[in-house]
């Protein structure tokens, strides 16, 4: 009478270990550099107002040369690569400071924070290649050699590499889904399932004649965090998905629309794990307008990225 639960094989369940490793790592890196950032604000160092990265090729020059007693606002200005060095007034006033020698010993200190995460981060990158590489069932399906004319993108693709594919998503992001949710989509028979185990699927709670909406419920979070991510990247791209969230977003708001997407990119993520010869096809930012019927009074449709 009772349902099985869903427990995945160990090569999957050691794979999840890394990810969500490689996860928290992350995490930690980020609070870090918000540290970094809020340490050159005490010393009156705004870098973060005229660069978009403080980490980058730049930025971290500046630092470097923060750190080794350089004060003047023009030689650390001519540090600036590519397209900084046209922001030479801002960077001039954004480095003039009162940096001093507690300033320099603390950031050196948090950079090598940075730097140590960062090479154990790839490291768990390298590790987790090696693991997926190691399942037989990540790896594309032994098919028949094509005929003559026939193209060479038809064939099918590992399993990171069909996620991959899919609007929003990483080869990292790829790797993070599959340890969670495993290759094996027999467990969940069609997508919904799926999405409602990620607890990403509407609830209604109905006591009588009234019915109220709910909330998801907790879910995976790591699962649901790179979905956010994924869904976040998906909504900036001239793509359906992206479409979809601009549609959305403005009648339930920007929160809503993001795991309204999020779901979307759920269900797609099913198909290429379920069938492995399936490949993502973008169905277009002009899907709505080509495709939808007129709608029909208290229906929305309800259109699905094709797979093929």
């Amino acid at each position: 009478m009772l349902r099985p639960s869903f427990i995945t094989p160990i090569e999957i369940r050691q794979l999840r270990d890394y990810t969500r490793l490689r996860i928290d790592l992350a995490h930690d890196r980020s609070r870090q550099k918000e540290r970094i950032e809020k340490l050159l604000e005490d010393a009156l160092i705004k870098l973060s107002s005229v660069a978009a990265d403080i980490h980058g090729v730049s930025g971290r020059a500046m630092m470097e040369a923060l750190i080794a007693g350089e004060r003047d606002p023009q030689a650390l200005a001519a540090l600036a690569k590519g397209r900084m060095r046209v922001k030479r007034a801002a960077l001039l006033e954004a480095l003039t400071g009162r940096f001093d020698e507690h300033h320099a010993e603390l950031l050196r200190i948090l950079l090598d924070q940075v730097d140590a995460l960062t090479e154990k981060i790839e490291v768990l990158s390298a590790h987790i290649e090696k693991l997926i590489e190691a399942i037989p069932a990540a790896q594309p399906p032994p098919i028949a050699p094509p005929g003559p004319g026939a193209s060479g993108d038809q064939g099918p693709l590992p399993a990171v590499q069909r996620l991959d594919e899919i609007t929003g998503i990483g080869r990292s992001a790829a790797q993070t889904i599959i340890a969670e949710v495993g290759l094996n989509m027999a467990q969940f028979a069609t997508a919904g399932h799926l999405v409602s185990w990620a607890r990403l699927s509407p609830r209604t709670i109905q006591s009588g004649a009234k019915s109220r909406s709910a909330r998801r419920g907790r879910g995976n979070p790591y699962l649901k965090g790179v979905l956010g991510e994924a869904a976040v990247a998906a909504a900036r791209t001239d793509t359906f998905l992206g479409e979809r969230y601009r549609r959305l977003v403005k009648r339930a708001g920007k929160l809503k629309a993001l795991v309204a997407v999020a779901r979307s990119i759920l269900v797609i993520v099913w198909h290429p794990l379920a069938n492995p010869t399936a490949r993502f096809r973008d169905l277009g930012a002009d899907f709505y307008v080509r495709c939808c019927r007129t709608p029909v009074p208290g229906r929305r449709p309800r259109p699905r990225a094709a797979i093929r």
